[in-house]
């Protein structure tokens, strides 16, 4: 049976005496912490003895109070000094653990690098910034309307099969993986006002199978502008430019008559490229033209007020030749070493 607490000298006495062993005894800051609600405290016997004087006779309350407040404030005192000793201590001891050998020879942790084809869109973006184009972009996840019949393809179109589009089932949705990024033209034209120019790079996707000059997945950079008065002139000048930001100052450009259902006329693209691989020569780099009228009434634009040109080309193709790169397999297989060697430009 425990005894109850009396409120005396001696009692007092022996309740400090005893705290103050238990506050020396601990040899650590975190021991003394743990200690803290038991010997100073609200638990602790102090605290108890404390509470014990609102029950004396008020002639002995002030000479009790005395006595009890004596006695915390020492241990209070001497509960704080010792617990900057060990804190101290404490603090020293981490110190001394994580103390680092500046003398120690260097850890060479490698850094990765960002993809070439990301710096390579960036770099061609920056350029049509520079000439006054925006930049947009649109989902990957199309609608058949915005990749196909908005751009002049019929319905029987050798593009719009199974074996060169990725469809979404059902088929009957009408919905697909963009095969080109012309639908953000398609979509540029419809929110945008007029005049209109806006470079459209972006992730497209065919059913090729991968090998060292093809893949399913690739990237392409596509530009148009509408405007009055806009002519092939207009087209080549720009193309110029953005060849010789490309390939350097001697790079030229040529336009040779082909097809393509969203311009009319159309043009193939080659550029000379004077550090190609082998030397110098020409290289087929896109495709251009002057927008097909069809495509701007599916916008409600109209061809006898405006005009328009367009072009695309492949980046990851851009960077083959222009970079020297052989396969396509480098650019997909996520190796650093292959992102290493472009540093932070192309």
């Amino acid at each position: 049976m425990r005894v109850p607490l009396e409120l005396n000298q001696q009692t007092v006495a022996k309740a400090l005496a005893e705290a103050l062993a238990e506050v020396n005894a601990a040899d650590s800051f975190a021991q003394l912490k743990a200690l803290k609600s038991t010997l100073v405290g609200e638990s602790s016997t102090l605290s108890k003895l404390n509470a014990l004087i609102k029950d004396l006779p008020a002639d002995q309350k002030a000479e009790a109070g005395k006595l009890v407040g004596s006695a915390r404030a020492e241990l209070n005192a001497v509960f704080t000094r010792r617990e900057s000793e060990l804190e101290a201590i404490a603090l020293d001891q981490q110190l001394e653990a994580e103390k680092v050998d500046m003398t120690a020879a260097p850890v060479s942790i490698r850094q990765g690098a960002r993809h070439p084809l990301s710096l390579l869109m960036d770099q061609i973006s920056d350029v049509f910034v520079g000439m006054g184009w925006e930049i947009a972009d649109g989902p990957e996840l199309e609608n058949e309307w915005f990749n196909f019949d908005a751009l002049n393809f019929h319905p029987d179109h050798p593009a719009r099969a199974m074996q060169d589009t990725f469809f979404v089932s059902p088929v009957e949705n009408h919905l697909l993986l963009r095969t080109h990024t012309s639908p953000v033209q398609v979509r540029s034209i419809l929110e945008r006002e007029l005049p209109l120019y806006v470079l459209c790079p972006g992730r497209v996707f065919r059913t090729d199978e991968l090998d060292a000059t093809h893949t399913p997945v690739f990237h392409q950079v596509e530009g148009i502008a509408v405007d009055k008065g806009l002519t092939m002139a207009d087209l080549k000048g720009t193309l110029e430019h953005f060849a010789r930001v490309m390939f350097g100052p001697e790079a030229k450009i040529r336009l040779r008559p082909s097809f393509f259902p969203f311009t009319e006329p159309s043009a193939e693209l080659d550029v000379w490229h004077a550090a190609a691989k082998g030397g110098p020569r020409w290289v087929e780099w896109g495709g251009c033209g002057m927008v097909n009228p069809n495509v701007l009434l599916a916008a409600g634009i109209d061809p006898e007020v405006y005009s328009g040109f367009a072009f695309g080309m492949g980046i990851e193709r851009t960077l083959m030749f222009r970079n020297g790169v052989r396969d396509m397999h480098d650019m997909v297989e996520a190796d650093v070493r292959f992102s290493a060697q472009f540093g932070s430009v192309i």
